[in-house]
């Protein structure tokens, strides 16, 4: 773990945060997320935390703010989001290269592989399902003003937001031509729906960004806050309707765990999420497509980080190009689907 970040000085500083952080340290990397590294921490006495840091190499301005993602999670400390309870932050040069922050380990399952799903039972997985769609709720439902939350970004138009700077990422991170990352962007543009007001948006929940106690079937942590902003909530929903693949999609893709038997279905979530907070949810299908173009231009940032430095490919390996085209030919699909 030398080669990724200097474990003396971490060891020192996290000595210094009043956990009772019995020496030697060991740091492991862990996790299938390609963004923001995550290393598990444990002392002698066996005490779990979790840190966090950004990539390593040159990034993208605005990208992997560890900095920002500690004050949201900061923030969210004694609301009705899940969020582990967080000990430090340091971007101490003294320390590391980079911010770093440190959390509590929270005890649970992370539903990140195949093997790990298929450990739930079916009946299970369902309840976990619905749990994300009521605990994105929790996430809309956050006084901004209460949590220190209400000027953490721009309280323009979302949509537009989001399409510019997606737009300009791709044309920052591209490792090759794709016309059609263009003509959805125009597609979106021309069927912006009326916004549903300004909310705090995760900008990343799906199923692998949060812990789950698979005993009582709900979301016991909501991970990955490096993405979060203010915005429409449906942006949320979309998303996570963009990462749940069904077993009868024309182009399944990413990861498969949400097409296993029990799971709920698209329309289920979006119901879900409806009876959990009231929301008009009528213009999903086209938040549903720009998750989906989002993704895939965040999937062509991760290759890119990878063939830049390697250091930074997950331990689950590395992103294809034939990954990010498919999910562009299932936006076009679903775009379609819309009538967008």
């Amino acid at each position: 773990m030398t080669q990724l970040i200097a474990t003396e000085p971490i060891s020192r500083w996290i000595e210094t945060l009043g956990i009772e952080a019995e020496g030697p340290l060991d740091f492991e990397r862990v996790g299938a997320g390609q963004s923001n590294l995550t290393f598990l921490v444990t002392d002698a006495a066996d005490h779990r935390w979790i840190m966090r840091r950004p990539p390593l190499g040159k990034l993208l301005a605005s990208a992997h703010d560890v900095e920002r993602e500690h004050r949201i999670m900061s923030g969210l400390q004694g609301t009705g989001v899940p969020v582990p309870t967080i000990h430090g932050f340091t971007k101490d040069p003294a320390v590391t290269d980079a911010p770093l922050m440190l959390m509590d380990f929270v005890d649970g399952r992370v539903l990140d592989t195949i093997e790990a799903v298929e450990s739930v039972p079916e009946g299970t997985r369902r309840d976990i399902g619905l749990s994300l769609a009521s605990t994105l709720g929790e996430v809309h439902a956050v006084d901004l003003e209460k949590a220190g939350l209400v000027d953490l970004a721009s309280h323009s138009p979302y949509a537009e937001r989001q399409l510019r700077r997606w737009h300009r990422q791709w044309e920052q991170s591209r490792t090759r031509d794709l016309p059609i990352v263009d003509d959805l962007a125009a597609r979106l543009t021309a069927n912006v729906p009326k916004d549903q007001g300004l909310a705090l948006v995760h900008g990343d929940f799906h199923l692998m960004n949060v812990i789950t106690d698979p005993r009582a079937g709900r979301v016991t942590a909501v991970l990955d806050w490096e993405l979060s902003t203010l915005g429409d909530p449906l942006a949320d929903l979309g998303g996570l309707l963009a990462y749940w693949p069904q077993a009868d999609d024309e182009i399944v893709t990413g990861f498969q765990g949400p097409t296993l038997p029990g799971f709920p279905t698209r329309a289920e979530l979006v119901d879900e999420y409806a009876r959990a907070t009231g929301r008009d949810v009528s213009a999903i299908g086209f938040w549903y497509v720009l998750g989906l173009w989002k993704i895939a231009i965040i999937a062509e940032g991760v290759l890119r980080r990878s063939i830049d430095d390697p250091r930074n490919t997950a331990v689950t390996g590395k992103i294809s190009p034939e990954l990010i085209d498919a999910l562009m030919q299932r936006a076009d699909l679903e775009a379609r689907a819309a009538g967008l």
